[in-house]
């Protein structure tokens, strides 16, 4: 049996129905906020990686090269990299957005995002709509478990038509490295993949390659997204 009894089956039933009412709430929440972003791009990166660490100037001048470009910038709004992103943003005069998550290891948001756009989230899979709902195009840098979950599900999603397709760079190229050619060696070579999904990525340590490549899709490319 499922339940132990009728009286477990109905306290569930009960739990998960007002379970609705809060993610539905945070759903709008979200829309209401993110749709006057104008157009963006989603950073992601290490939480661990602190201001010592030359990729969180990495992050830095990657957002700071798209932010003058007019874009927005959206991280996951904890610290490291994401901060780093979201400093670039707003030392660029950018918008700084942060989408945070309850965690019990980043207890609040960085303080380089704007007032209007400090959101928290309590689940995942939110947050995950709105990284992908308002993004016209995702920057990877070096990261942990949370950032390689953003990746392949950014990747899953354009593999399968599910969004228009959009530009993903990934930046750090010695940390990417082995995953690329694991990727082609196993993934590709027993066929799991095509050749036109190892398309989606790009490879770069250039900021100012990122930047344009990022703006020259979103003109040649400038319309609603259907997800």
């Amino acid at each position: 049996m499922l339940y132990n009894n009728v009286e477990d089956e109905a306290h569930l039933f009960k739990t998960d129905s007002w379970r609705l009412f809060r993610i539905i709430s945070e759903f709008v929440e979200g829309f209401e906020n993110m749709t006057t972003l104008g157009p963006s791009v989603s950073i992601f990166g290490s939480a661990r990686l602190q201001a010592n660490h030359p990729y969180y100037k990495l992050g830095i001048d990657v957002a700071g090269h798209i932010a003058k470009k007019g874009f927005a910038i959206i991280t996951g709004g904890g610290p490291g990299l994401m901060e780093a992103s979201n400093k670039g943003a707003q030392m660029t005069q950018g918008k700084s957005c942060g989408l945070g998550v309850d965690l019990p290891f980043e207890a609040e948001l960085n303080p380089f995002i704007d007032r209007k756009y400090r959101l928290n989230f309590r689940y995942f899979f939110i947050r995950k709509v709105m990284f992908i709902r308002y993004a016209q195009g995702f920057v990877f840098l070096p990261g942990g478990y949370g950032t390689l979950d953003e990746l392949f599900e950014a990747l899953t999603l354009i593999q399968t038509h599910k969004i228009h397709p959009f530009p993903i760079y990934l930046m750090g190229k010695d940390y990417w490295k082995g995953i690329i050619d694991w990727i082609k060696s196993t993934m590709l070579a027993q066929q799991c993949i095509s050749e036109n999904d190892l398309k989606l990525i790009s490879l770069t340590d250039d900021p100012e390659e990122v930047a344009n490549g990022i703006e020259r899709h979103y003109q040649r490319n400038h319309v609603l997204k259907n997800f």
